[in-house]
């Protein structure tokens, strides 16, 4: 896999792709597939607000950029409406988020139950397009134990789309005829070779553990040879930096306010410091937004949406993210904004809420991107967000592989 750095460098120039964006949210997967290449001709979202960022910000999402109606590729409907078949074998590569309240550990948990699980409709876009490749993802929940069987037809009806349901048929009886024609020696139909991987965002240099389980899947006749690593950042390369290296210094932090917790405590037991790893460390909160203002005693108009939020509390359980160690997941809804977990904490124990742009920034959206809604929608589009530079590393592999087959 190829990376980037903090600047958003890429390591290996590839070939500009067309591609279909579903469930495109505020723009976070789209955005950084744009970053790899892929060009998306529509971008498909249900979501007012959503609609309204990505359409404020087509240019980033690189939308249709070559027509003068830039924001026509941004379609504001439900996915179930959109017929994909214009878009058959013209498209490299087909992505997106399905809906992940239905696996969510902060959710209901009620998969293949819940209305909103619209996995059927990114496999009907794929069946209809014919991509060379995909790229879906969702939360680290949908791979637990309780949906292992779930999880598994998700992957056998994106191997095999043309296998749909029949009328009536539930989805274990689905399932049994997808095994079966999984494991035939005379499969006919289109068929994809599936990949999936659970993936941390910290590892890849995002100040931000966040979990996400990602799908991606070759055409069977792309010789892709594709596979994923686990990314080049470490927690204990970071733990590392803090006790022996120059991180403190870097940043000017006083003596007193040098604070690692109790697990930072104890993988710095373990490490030497003739012994530096060579890994690069995890990326803090503090490394990503250091040189923003403070939005309690100013709003610099070179950074949108860098405002104060007053009402953070803590208590148990929702005690904010350390500024000195990536941030936990930024969340989204009920369980986000009021449930206190998308906050900053400082070194003295006390809490503010991110604002947007440090949530942007978290999320790795670039400067200039702006959101659209109140505050509580603004980071509401944040926690649903993909972050940008996680699909970008994704995207330039697929993206690599691709080209490597037309070599």
């Amino acid at each position: 896999m190829v990376y980037r750095n903090p600047t958003g460098e890429i390591g290996m120039r590839t070939k500009l792709r067309k591609s279909i964006e579903l469930f495109a949210g505020a723009g976070g997967l789209g955005i950084g597939l744009a970053q790899a290449g892929f060009e998306p001709q529509i971008a498909v979202e249900n979501d007012k607000w959503c609609c309204d960022t990505l359409r404020n910000n087509h240019k980033i999402l690189g939308v249709n950029c070559e027509i003068e109606n830039t924001s026509s590729g941004i379609i504001e409907n439900d996915i179930r409406n959109i017929d994909f078949c214009e878009f058959e074998n013209v498209v490299d590569l087909v992505s997106g988020g399905p809906p992940c309240q239905p696996f969510s550990l902060a959710g209901r948990h009620r998969a293949y139950e819940d209305a909103r699980d619209l996995f059927p409709e990114a496999v009907r876009a794929v069946r209809e397009s014919r991509p060379k490749a995909f790229i879906f993802e969702n939360v680290k929940g949908l791979t637990r134990s309780k949906f292992s069987d779930y999880f598994s037809y998700i992957q056998l009806q994106l191997e095999h789309p043309e296998i749909m349901t029949n009328n009536d048929e539930d989805w274990h009886d689905h399932f049994k005829r997808l095994q079966q024609h999984h494991t035939s020696s005379s499969r006919f139909g289109l068929h994809y070779n599936v990949v999936t991987k659970v993936l941390n965002a910290a590892n890849f240099g995002i100040p931000q553990k966040r979990e996400r389980v990602i799908f991606v899947g070759f055409r069977d006749d792309i010789n892709a040879r594709w596979s994923c690593d686990d990314g080049p950042f470490t927690e204990e390369s970071m733990v590392w930096d803090q006790v022996f290296g120059s991180y403190w210094e870097k940043h000017e932090i006083p003596k007193k306010d040098r604070i690692l917790n109790y697990r930072s405590l104890l993988i710095a037991k373990r490490l030497s410091r003739d012994e530096k790893p060579k890994t690069l460390p995890w990326r803090t909160i503090r490394d990503a937004i250091s040189d923003l203002p403070n939005p309690e005693y100013e709003n610099n108009i070179r950074f949108p949406d860098h405002r104060l939020q007053s009402g953070a509390r803590s208590y148990a359980g929702h005690t904010g993210s350390y500024i000195d160690e990536p941030s936990k997941t930024l969340k989204a809804g009920v369980h986000g904004v009021p449930g206190g977990e998308n906050m900053i904490r400082w070194a003295n124990g006390s809490v503010r809420y991110f604002t947007v742009r440090e949530s942007a920034r978290i999320q790795t959206f670039p400067d200039n991107f702006k959101f659209y809604g109140a505050w509580s929608e603004c980071m509401r589009q944040l926690g649903n967000a993909v972050p940008v530079a996680l699909a970008s590393c994704v995207g330039e592999s697929v993206n690599l592989r691709l080209t490597s087959t037309e070599i």
